[in-house]
């Protein structure tokens, strides 16, 4: 007659059970040293191999270390991997694979202790998730308020110097946190070669890699997968100096307002890069920026173009930590410095690109001759509201133009104009020019496709400004719109 919790098998076969009871027990030891330990010892009890495939992060534990791919494909794709167990297991796919000389029996014993086994130790990890994800949402905020002293000496000294930064907005925030917290399984071990912070501050999801200057990817591999399965939209800034988090932050929100679903994740530098500025004549175009931003300082210039990459001022606050109503004091002191209406479109674009202008190491004192002087074309010192002589007016950037807006039909041109004067808003913009806003969304949407360019991006919209006026041979004026009776309008 059996015990309980004895198989007739096992009772009749004393040395099977002492086999399982043996096996259970190694398989728990190896559990309470960690994660690993408990994969390499199913591996070696089934002689094969063992791996804990993760969707997003891919092989979390595997052994031997060469087989990490055999088991994520066979984690994918089990019907081509017959040969293999598979349990689910924490949120994981626990996969094996058993030497030939194996029982089934007893491969299927190992694989269900060790999955049953993961779980334990991921509920106790789970337990112990929430106080963490506290500690790092206040590291975070550390960081962003400058006390980096005092945060990279907690986690490694002098070792941790640059930092980058990932904001990640969307519906799916909550649950692509836990998920990309497992993926990445952060530790906050001292003296390490890096050292990644996740925090959750106003709804979004903010990422830190602190490292020494540079990194594997192996984050941005992450972000960009979680960005995909739960359909978020993300900025990357960096690397950059750790002192400089605050900046990185802003601009990783700035980088944000460009992500599409299309191009779920967008690094800064992406959206400060142009194809225009490499074909400008790099000395007088160095020498009018440089005169034109004299005023303001290296702060002002960080504001002016968070501001003009996010698009407005609502979001600039947002990404840089502001009011609303800071940001707009401050663009109004900004206005009176550079003699400039900031609020006008041409300006803007002209903002933008002396912001993009490359550094020129003699620009300070060119710009101080430009002060004295004027701008080198006779016509007084330099403004935003019009481009010196020989900037754009060249046969590359007129090439330039004629490819980016180059065949819109007249009524599209005109609409796309009269849209980027209004800064981008449809409701005055379908009023001036006496069409529905459906009308114009619709010319819109033609228009994005025609010049295959996202218009929801400020700095895109900027250019096209550009390329419309350096192209233009008419007034673009809306009373130009080609009509035929009321509100329609007729192709040429």
């Amino acid at each position: 007659m059996s015990t309980t919790g004895t198989t007739g098998h096992e009772a009749a076969c004393p040395g099977g059970a002492r086999h399982a009871r043996e096996t259970t027990d190694r398989l728990l030891r190896a559990a309470t040293r960690s994660g690993a330990h408990l994969i390499a010892e199913a591996a070696l009890l089934v002689q094969g191999w063992a791996v804990l495939a993760d969707p997003i992060a891919g092989a979390v534990y595997s052994t031997p270390a060469a087989a990490a791919a055999d088991g994520v494909h066979a984690a994918a794709d089990p019907y081509e991997h017959p040969h293999c167990l598979q349990r689910p297991a924490a949120g994981a796919v626990l996969v094996l694979a058993p030497g030939p000389t194996v029982p089934p029996e007893q491969a299927a014993r190992v694989a269900t202790t060790t999955a049953a086994l993961l779980e334990v130790r991921g509920q106790r990890a789970a337990e112990l998730r929430g106080e963490q994800m506290r500690l790092h949402t206040t590291l975070v905020g550390l960081l962003l308020a400058g006390h980096t002293t005092a945060v990279a000496d907690t986690l490694g000294g002098n070792r941790l110097t640059h930092v980058t930064v990932y904001r990640l907005t969307g519906a799916d925030v909550p649950t692509a946190h836990q998920v990309l917290w497992r993926a990445v399984r952060p530790s906050l071990a001292p003296h390490a070669d890096a050292c990644t912070l996740l925090g959750r501050l106003d709804g979004e999801l903010v990422v830190a890699e602190l490292h020494r200057g540079g990194d594997d990817g192996r984050v941005l591999r992450l972000v960009s997968r979680v960005s995909e399965r739960h359909h978020l939209l993300a900025g990357m800034a960096g690397p950059l100096p750790l002192a400089e988090m605050p900046t990185a932050h802003s601009d990783a929100a700035a980088a944000r307002h460009s992500a599409t679903a299309d191009r779920r994740i967008v690094p800064a530098d992406a959206v400060g890069t142009s194809r225009l500025t490499p074909l400008l004549p790099t000395a007088p175009y160095a020498r009018w920026a440089g005169s034109v931003l004299r005023p303001l300082t290296a702060a002002h210039q960080h504001l002016l173009l968070v501001w003009l990459r996010t698009g407005s001022k609502p979001r600039a606050a947002t990404a840089l930590g502001l009011s609303a109503g800071t940001v707009r004091a401050r663009i109004r002191e900004l206005s009176r410095l550079l003699r400039a209406d900031l609020e006008d479109a041409t300006v803007q674009a002209h903002l933008l690109l002396a912001l993009r202008a490359p550094a020129d190491d003699d620009a300070d004192d060119d710009a101080d001759a430009d002060a004295d002087s004027g701008n080198g074309n006779g016509n007084g010192p330099a403004r935003l509201e019009t481009l010196p002589d020989g900037l754009l007016d060249t046969e590359a950037a007129r090439s330039w133009a004629r490819g980016l807006v180059g065949g819109l039909e007249p009524h599209l041109r005109i609409a796309l104009t009269c849209w980027l004067g209004h800064h981008a808003r449809t409701a005055p913009a379908a009023a001036e020019l006496h069409v529905h806003r459906t009308t114009l969304a619709n010319w819109l949407t033609q228009c994005a496709e025609h010049l295959a360019r996202n218009l929801g991006d400020a700095t895109v919209r900027a250019e096209i400004h550009l390329a419309l006026r350096a192209t233009r041979t008419g007034p673009d004026d809306p009373a130009a719109l080609p009509r035929r009776g009321g509100r329609t309008y007729r192709r040429l």
